[in-house]
């Protein structure tokens, strides 16, 4: 076994210290590495920048370490138990990596525990420990490690079978809430940290719901026997990642419910929004995974070209899952599909690259997104989410209303997803393509290759429309009121709104004034020479602070020349812009109040 303990040794100084003892080091001197990446998240963040100090030893002595590369450390040879320790600075608040401060404590397994190169396969102990003093006396233990001797939520002995095993628990450590609920028969955590006033009752019942829905989808037994929702509530943030028995969370405090709240508002809305999402891939990716990652390797980057799949149909389902939940009414699950819409509608660059190349590219573009991203990329999760729409509605026809990507992914769970002998084999690269013609009839072969062909590896525009159409749902483009209006559900008469002038950007406040985030490729703002990062301070003469540009600009006609006055660095420059009329791409969805059969079936996940 490779023993690991682990210590928020200095809060205020956000360190981590870890002792790591390797019982049979490699006789030939053992290399130790920090991961560069962790699963589900496909960027290399090179986790080993944030080792401090390290050191090695074996029986009192002193071991020679020296760098291997950026990520790893190789120990000179010795006779016995190697000891290594590490500082690990800790000051990310986000999901992904690790944050440390005299509230709290939070770590990926990625970010402070080293491999032993070679030894991945060998079981793994983990002494978690609290920060010394009174002040912590009241703090906790959360995470989904299996417990080895320490007590629920307490400080001390957990265990995992292998190194992989060891980083896909997150731990949270503070004086956290937490409350409990079972979904079919295995108990589900939901702890919140930071402060809040959510009614934690409130929050079981619902994501109860949540998660026995996605069990009952997939089919008993749940694939765990017990879950962490792991939260970090701030004022403002949002983001999620998925862990094998767990999902570390960030939310704003004004997401969660209060009690005393009834109905589902727009931001709890979104909170459960993730947590379905967050929760259907403890199927979809972690079980179900791409043949690239099996095995993962996390010292560089993985290919692959199915994340349209792994993200686009989680996408689908989180939504779509509410309302078969019953927690939201369809009307509030057609505003959210209008803004999956507009958010691809609204990107010039879903006409430059295609999904599968979005996929590919994650590591280097969708992960690295900078100014020009809108014109250059697409999202697969976005137009992930759009394919699996039309995806379901290929099968239900094609199928005669038999079949639905309900069948594809409970069919891909059986072949891919369960590892009861422990030989699950990931998913080929061809193999969600090759699973829906077997759903289909033989003579379907060659329509499911046109649509993948269409769908997945060009740049042309998906038929959502008459996929929508099919399901008794009415989609129609207009343009937007204003950069936060994304659509959403409108009664069937209401009239659409004109089209105002626009210069063609994205914007936010700063320093008072409108900074320009984004210009869109042929928009007037990029025709007449203004660029991302300038910052605007007059229209045709007049003082434009944040948040009146958008509105000035539309009180112009179409076609209206204006001169604009903005700061490129600190230099002052004028330009001339003739305004164009704002494009139809913002989706308003109504019931068109035919295939009423259909549509109960979709919306319910039942067969017509």
């Amino acid at each position: 076994m490779i023993q690991y303990s682990i210590q928020p040794s200095s809060p205020h100084a956000h360190l981590f210290t870890v002792v790591m003892r390797i019982a049979a080091p490699d006789p030939e001197g053992q290399l130790l590495r920090l991961p560069a990446w962790l699963p589900g998240s496909y960027m290399v963040r090179d986790f080993a920048k944030n080792v401090v100090t390290l050191s090695a030893s074996c029986g009192g002595a002193k071991v020679e370490v020296q760098r291997d590369d950026k990520s790893s450390w190789l120990c000179a040879p010795c006779d016995g138990e190697l000891l290594v320790e590490y500082e690990v600075y800790a000051w990310d608040l986000s999901v992904r990596t690790a944050h440390l401060d005299s509230t709290h404590a939070f770590f990926n397994g990625t970010s402070v525990f080293l491999e032993a190169v070679g030894q991945g396969d060998v079981a793994c102990g983990v002494t978690l420990e609290a920060p010394e003093g009174e002040a912590y006396n009241g703090w906790k233990v959360a995470t989904s490690l299996s417990l080895a001797g320490a007590k629920l939520y307490g400080f001390g002995e957990y265990c995992a079978d292998n190194y992989d095993d060891l980083i896909d628990h997150p731990v949270e450590m503070g004086d956290f809430s937490c409350a409990t609920f079972e979904a079919c028969d295995v108990p589900h955590d939901i702890v919140l940290t930071g402060r809040h006033n959510a009614d934690m009752d409130r929050l079981c019942r619902d994501l109860k719901i949540i998660c026995e829905h996605h069990i009952n989808f997939f089919g008993l037994p749940a694939p765990v026997d017990r879950y962490v929702f792991m939260t970090m509530v701030v004022g403002e943030g949002y983001g999620g990642l998925e862990h094998k028995a767990s999902t570390a969370l960030l939310c704003s405090r004004k997401s969660l419910p209060v009690i005393g709240e009834d109905g589902v508002n727009d931001d709890y809305r979104e909170f459960l929004g993730l947590c379905s999402h967050e929760y259907f891939h403890t199927w979809n990716v972690k079980r179900i995974k791409p043949a690239a990652f099996s095995p993962f390797d996390l010292a560089s980057e993985q290919y692959t070209r199915l994340l349209w799949a792994f993200e686009g149909i989680t996408s689908y389902y989180d939504d779509l899952s509410l309302v078969r939940c019953g927690l939201v009414r369809p009307e509030s699950y057609l505003q959210l599909l209008a803004k999956t819409i507009s958010r691809v509608q609204r990107s010039p660059g879903r006409f430059k690259q295609s999904v599968t190349d979005s996929s590919f590219d994650a590591w280097t573009k969708f992960y690295k997104q900078d100014e020009n991203a809108p014109n250059a990329i697409v999202s697969y999760y976005t137009k992930g989410a759009l394919i699996a729409l039309c995806l379901d509605v290929f099968i239900r026809q094609h199928s005669g209303e038999k079949k639905s990507l309900d069948d594809l992914m409970r069919l891909l769970w059986q072949r891919y997803g369960l590892d009861e002998d422990g030989l699950a084999q990931g998913v080929p690269e061809n193999g969600i393509e090759a699973a829906v013609e077997e759903l289909l009839d033989v003579g379907q072969a060659k329509l499911a290759r046109s649509f993948f062909n269409n769908a997945l590896r060009s740049t042309n525009e998906l038929d959502v429309e008459s996929a929508l159409a099919y399901l008794g749902v009415q989609l129609q483009l207009a343009p937007a009121k204003n950069q936060s209006d994304w659509g959403g559900y409108r009664a069937k008469h209401a009239k659409l709104a004109v089209a105002q002038s626009v210069l063609g950007i994205r914007s936010a406040a700063a320093q008072g004034f409108v900074k320009i985030t984004h210009v869109y490729d042929g928009g007037a703002a990029q025709v007449a020479g203004l660029a991302a990062g300038d910052l605007v301070v007059a229209i045709d003469g007049l003082q434009t602070k944040a948040g009146q540009l958008e509105k000035m600009v539309a009180g112009y006609t179409v076609g209206a020349e204006v001169k604009l006055t903005a700061f490129r660095r600190d230099e002052l420059m004028q330009f001339e812009a003739t305004l164009q009329g704002a494009e139809a791409n913002t989706a308003q969805l109504s019931w068109s109040g035919e295939n009423t059969l259909r549509c109960q079936a979709w919306l319910q996940g039942e067969e017509a």
